[in-house]
């Protein structure tokens, strides 16, 4: 698969995963397919080129025009740098980001890890548009690594996880939370009697269920990255 016209898309896709530090099964993911779809894309030109609404999803995450990744371009310039009647094109505005902290603490599918202090040491960028597209508030989020194997294969050793910390109520979901002074990623579901279940998605770990008041929701996971 070489010289096609949506070599440029696929090429462009591949160099905004690897800046971002994303791979393309968690792209895949966030576009509601398989894991292995934007793979098949890229490597096999198959789909021969992303439908319409997957395209401005991973555009709206990168904070970058559809075109790159395969659009059309709405409208041609009279002449290079004007448009109609002579007046200058407009340029694209520049692409606005937010840049969420990464906390070096590590959420624990595990046996646990202890809170330590919570300073940042880097942090990722998501696109402001795609962040409001999915109802999430810069200033309340935080990215952090997960470690262990517990919640495999939902979440793997080293995923990066965006973390969602505005008071929400607890519904169904995975969560960062605080559990006897441990810090743990872990799928909770609401109990009965004032209950929260804490399950772990690798079946080797038992599942627990306590009073909700003893568990101490940091936040609830909104995105996943990790490599392949």
């Amino acid at each position: 698969m070489s010289g096609g016209p949506d070599d440029g898309a696929r090429e462009r896709l591949v160099s905004l995963a690897a800046a971002r530090g994303v791979s393309l099964a968690a792209l895949s993911a966030l576009i509601g397919r398989n894991t292995t779809y934007l793979q098949q894309f890229v490597r096999k030109g198959s789909p021969r080129k992303l439908e319409e609404n997957d395209r401005r999803t991973l555009a709206e995450f990168f904070g970058v025009s559809e075109n790159e990744l395969g659009g059309v371009q709405r409208g041609t310039a009279v002449a290079a740098g004007q448009g109609r009647q002579g007046v200058p094109a407009a340029r694209s505005a520049p692409a606005e980001w937010a840049d969420i902290p990464r906390l070096p603490l590590g959420a624990s599918a595990g046996p646990g890890a202890m809170p330590v202090e919570e300073i940042p040491s880097g942090r990722l960028r998501f696109s402001h548009r795609w962040l409001k597209a999915q109802g999430l508030e810069p200033a309340m989020l935080s990215v952090i690594e997960v470690e262990g194997d517990s919640m495999e294969p939902t979440l793997r050793d080293g995923d990066e996880i965006l973390v969602d910390r505005a008071r929400r109520a607890l519904r169904a979901g995975i969560y960062v939370i605080r559990l006897d002074e441990m810090l743990l990623v872990k799928r909770l579901e609401p109990g009965p009697a004032g209950t929260v279940r804490i399950i772990s998605d690798n079946a080797a770990y038992p599942r627990l269920e306590r009073p909700i008041e003893h568990v101490e929701l940091v936040g609830r996971v909104v995105w996943k990255g990790g490599r392949l």
